[in-house]
């Protein structure tokens, strides 16, 4: 009786995300005594929407959460690239640069 072969599994390439879904801001400036941190990350919803998680404050602190919802994952991912480039001109960087 002839052996069958099982044919291989196919690999797909893996797929990165074109806009990152988190981002991590740092403002640091001992001069003015200003240590601030800034996140922002989307999580999907139950209902298809997406929430746009945002939590900023002084580094070492707690600081404050706040959560703001969209009707879908495209109009969250251009609010967070909007309070990043918003977040950057007022001179907060990316952490670890």
């Amino acid at each position: 009786m002839p052996r069958r072969h099982r044919p291989a599994p196919v690999r797909r390439p893996t797929q990165l995300p074109l806009f990152p879904e988190m981002v991590e801001l740092v403002h640091i400036d001992p001069l003015r005594n200003c240590w601030r941190f800034y996140r922002l990350a989307l999580q999907p919803d139950l209902f298809g929407g997406a929430a746009l998680i945002r939590h900023w404050g002084r580094i070492g602190t707690p600081g404050v959460r706040r959560l703001d919802l969209y009707a879908d994952p495209g109009t969250a991912l251009n609010a967070l690239a909007e309070l990043v480039r918003v977040k950057i001109r007022h001179g907060y960087q990316e952490r670890g640069r």
